[in-house]
């Protein structure tokens, strides 16, 4: 529990050991998390509708449609999702024909994606749907807390790197 210097005091356990207590509620990335979540899943449930793809395609589809012919180790070092989802997103999109896979010029045993013409359908279609969101997401904020917004997001996202 927190006391009223806002400092976290311990619990005992049955054998009367103290612990200290985390109170999730007001644990910083516990908050990120649930935030992003809400963020995430309230546009995901939009395209999910709309053009049946997922949070993950469509970070994927985000993100090939900003940077073409990535690899899919790309894809994932830029979104920092794990690498077994975006395969399996890869693979879903390649399937559905939204992406193509071609050999990279230069590096024969390396393969690069891209937005298929049916991609850019998507992609031309939910990027604008995203940005309004955003937009209404932070239409109650001053153009300086946005700027500060960026700013604390940008050293959460620094201090968090190893």
């Amino acid at each position: 529990m927190t006391q009223p210097d806002g400092k976290l005091r311990a619990t005992p356990d049955e054998a009367g050991a103290p612990h200290e207590v985390l109170e999730l509620e007001h644990f910083l990335p516990y908050r990120l998390s649930v935030v992003s979540n809400h963020i995430s899943q309230t546009i995901a449930n939009a395209y999910a509708e709309r053009f049946g793809i997922s949070i993950t395609e469509w970070r994927v589809l985000a993100v090939l449609g900003r940077y073409p012919e990535l690899s899919a180790n790309g894809v994932a070092e830029r979104t920092a999702m794990d690498k077994v989802a975006v395969s399996r997103a890869v693979a879903r999109l390649l399937k559905t024909g939204m992406i193509e896979r071609e050999t990279h010029d230069s590096d024969r045993r390396r393969s690069v994606l891209r937005l298929s013409t049916a991609g850019y359908r998507i992609y031309d279609q939910v990027a604008p749907m995203a940005l309004d969101y955003e937009r209404r997401l932070l239409a109650g904020f001053s153009d300086a807390e946005r700027a500060t917004l960026a700013r604390l997001i940008d050293r959460l996202d620094e201090a968090s790197r190893p």
